[in-house]
C-alpha cells in the first residue's frame, strides 16, 4: 500500500483541523458542480454525481448548498464555468505526482501548478509521462472496529469489491469506480460506518521513501499542490513505512 495512501487517511481524520472548512467546502462544491454539468443533475443517472454529492454530505456541507452547486452546474443557475485539467510531474526522489484540477483560468492554473513543483524541488513533466503509473479506482474506507475481514468480505464482495485489506486502524475496500456507490450503499445497509468512499487514482508500483527527510519534501510538494485553491487531488506513487511516516508527523 502507498504511503500517499496512508497521509491521505490521517489528513482526512484531522482534516477539519489542518484545513479551513471554506476551502475544503469550495473544493468539494466546484466537484459537484462540474460534476452536473457533464452528466447531469439527476442523481439516479449520474452515478458521478451521486458519488460527489454523498462525499460532499460526508463533510458536512450543507445539503441547501448542494442544491445549488447541482442547480449551477445544470444552468438552473447563473454561475462560473469550470473545466477539469490534470498535471504531472515528479516529486524529489523520483516519485510520479497526478494532479486533477477544475479551473475558470488553465492559463493561470498551470503557472501555478509548474511554479509548485520547482520551489518545492520536483518538475512538471510533459502529459502522459506519469498517469501511466496510476489506475482509477474506487476506493472506501472503514474504521478497523467496524468488523473482521470475514464479516466486511461477505458484505462487499457481493456488491462488486475487488479487494479488501488492512492498513494500519482502518480496512481499504477497492473496487471498479462503478461499483462505488454499490459498494457504499452495501456497507450503509450493513450499519459499517465509513470513513471516506471515492474515486482515486491507484498506483500500480510504488517508490521507496526510507528516510524521514526524503518523505518531508515529498509531502512538502504534495502538500503545497493540495493547497492550491483549484487543485481538487493529488496522488503520488510513494511508499514509505509506519515509522517514518510517524517520525514525519512528529
Amino acid at each position: 500500500m502507498s504511503g500517499h495512501s496512508k497521509w491521505a487517511s490521517i489528513k482526512h481524520q484531522k482534516g477539519a483541523k489542518d484545513k479551513a472548512r471554506g476551502k475544503l467546502f469550495a473544493k468539494l462544491i466546484r466537484q459537484v458542480e462540474v460534476t452536473a454539468r457533464a452528466g447531469g443533475s439527476d442523481l439516479d443517472s449520474n452515478a458521478t454525481l451521486r458519488t460527489m454529492y454523498q462525499k460532499a454530505r460526508d463533510a458536512s456541507v450543507p445539503l441547501d448548498t448542494i442544491e445549488r452547486a447541482i442547480k449551477r452546474g445544470s444552468g438552473e443557475l447563473e454561475g462560473v464555468r469550470y473545466e477539469p485539467a490534470s498535471y504531472e510531474g515528479y516529486a524529489p526522489c523520483g516519485v510520479a505526482v497526478y494532479v486533477e484540477v477544475l479551473t475558470d483560468n488553465r492559463n493561470r492554473t498551470g503557472a501555478d501548478i509548474r511554479s509548485l513543483f520547482s520551489r518545492n524541488g520536483g518538475s512538471l513533466a510533459e502529459p502522459g509521462a506519469v498517469a501511466w503509473q496510476f489506475e482509477r479506482k474506487g476506493v472506501v474506507i472503514v474504521p478497523k472496529e467496524a468488523g473482521s475481514e470475514d464479516d466486511l468480505m461477505l458484505v462487499v464482495l457481493d456488491a462488486g469489491a475487488d479487494d479488501l485489506v488492512e492498513e494500519g486502524d482502518t480496512w481499504r475496500v477497492t473496487c471498479d469506480p462503478s461499483a462505488l456507490g454499490d459498494v457504499r450503499a452495501a456497507l450503509d445497509a450493513a450499519a459499517v460506518d465509513v470513513v471516506s468512499a471515492d474515486v482515486t487514482m491507484v498506483p500500480t508500483s510504488t517508490v521507496a521513501l526510507e528516510g524521514a527527510e526524503d518523505a518531508k519534501k515529498v509531502l512538502r510538494l504534495i502538500d503545497a499542490l493540495d493547497d492550491h485553491d483549484d487543485v481538487q487531488d493529488v496522488y503520488a506513487n510513494f511508499d514509505v513505512a509506519d515509522d517514518v511516516l510517524q517520525a514525519v508527523e512528529a
